[in-house]
């Protein structure tokens, strides 16, 4: 990466609408958080950050299963911030429809608006919206297709497994710009990656466990593989989770017990261990945790964006029942004191 590059590095947050509590511990209504996650992309607007996503889930503990929505109350009041998602479970969404509802986004937002497409982590979506878990690969690889050759806002045709042939066709609205800008969310398979440089499309890199350097091999492959295909150099973003506050060591005990909470809670569905202080402590050490105070967090996001070579980084900020004041803390230090200082130490 270019010392120009590197002070182009974009900085944005994203949430997935966790259900947070209050003062006193009990949980908020889906309701209010959304109203909070709403005024957590105006403060993050009014800090200067440059990108604020909303992940998609279908499931009592986020909030948020209509990301266009939440987007489109943000849009009314946000000026200059892109607003976008992390991600959008294209494989149990119909194309056309996701496309419509981003253009209509970007339309309200002046050109704003962007998406990021993925499988997801969860499958809840499938059952609910009566698919088939065995269609998990088919259904990703041929709706992402049509969305692909949607992005030209020409006619399209399409033909597949999936869906009834679509004959040629226009979709409404356009955008003001000739198309919507389209990233591909991968949690670092190789396949994923090949598949996102196959469709000429930036590469939206989730690293949740682990030394961020060791995904330098899937940067590189991807790369190699839009070079391979023909296609022109796209930007590649990470998506990390992280909390900042004044100082490390209240950064780790505030975030600790709501950590934990999240994570027991998922890995208890998927067969993991509760997680331990010592884990946390290692995640945020050497992991993937981006956890502390400002400086702390710039400088490890500053060698992140040199390992591996990134436009992009996100800081999810939204972990478990953490609280929305302290949320709103988070985003207003990283806005104001940790991107700056990401610049700083980048230029």
């Amino acid at each position: 990466m270019s010392q120009e590059q590197s002070r182009d590095i974009a900085l944005g947050v994203d949430t997935f609408g966790d259900v947070t509590a209050d003062a006193d511990g009990e949980l908020l209504s889906h309701a209010q958080v959304l109203r909070n996650v709403v005024e957590e992309a105006v403060l993050a607007d009014r800090v200067g950050l440059d990108a604020f996503s909303v992940g998609e889930h279908h499931r009592d503990d986020y909030a948020i299963s209509a990301p266009d929505v939440v987007l489109a109350a943000a849009a009314a009041r946000t000026e200059r911030i892109t607003l976008g998602t992390a991600v959008t479970v294209l494989s149990s969404d119909d194309p056309i429809r996701v496309y419509e509802r981003f253009a209509t986004l970007d339309a309200l937002s002046s050109g704003r608006a962007e998406v990021t497409l993925g499988r997801g982590s969860f499958t809840e979506s499938f059952p609910l919206f009566g698919l088939d878990l065995s269609d998990y690969e088919v259904l990703f690889e041929e709706k992402l297709r049509l969305f692909s050759s949607l992005r030209s806002e020409q006619e399209v045709s399409f033909e597949g497994r999936t869906r009834r042939s679509l004959p040629p066709t226009h979709v409404y609205p356009k955008t003001a710009r000739g198309s919507l800008p389209t990233w591909v969310g991968v949690g670092g398979s190789p396949e994923s990656v090949v598949r996102a440089a196959r469709h000429g499309l930036p590469l939206m890199l989730a690293i949740i466990g682990g030394p961020p350097a060791r995904f330098a091999p899937f940067t590189d492959l991807y790369r190699r593989a839009l070079s391979e295909f023909g296609g022109t150099p796209q930007p590649v973003g990470v998506h990390s989770p992280g909390f900042v506050a004044a100082t490390d060591q209240e950064a780790r005990d505030v975030l600790f017990p709501h950590f934990k909470a999240n994570r027991d809670r998922i890995g208890a569905e998927r067969g993991w261990g509760p997680a331990t202080r010592d884990q946390f402590e290692a995640e945020v050490d050497q992991g993937a945790l981006f956890v502390g105070s400002p400086e702390t967090v710039a400088r490890k996001i500053a060698a992140t964006v040199q390992a591996l070579g990134i436009d992009r980084f996100d800081l999810k900020y939204s972990n478990g029942p953490l609280p929305h004041e302290h949320l709103m803390e988070c985003i207003r230090l990283y806005g104001t004191e940790v991107a700056p200082r990401v610049r700083e130490l980048l230029a």
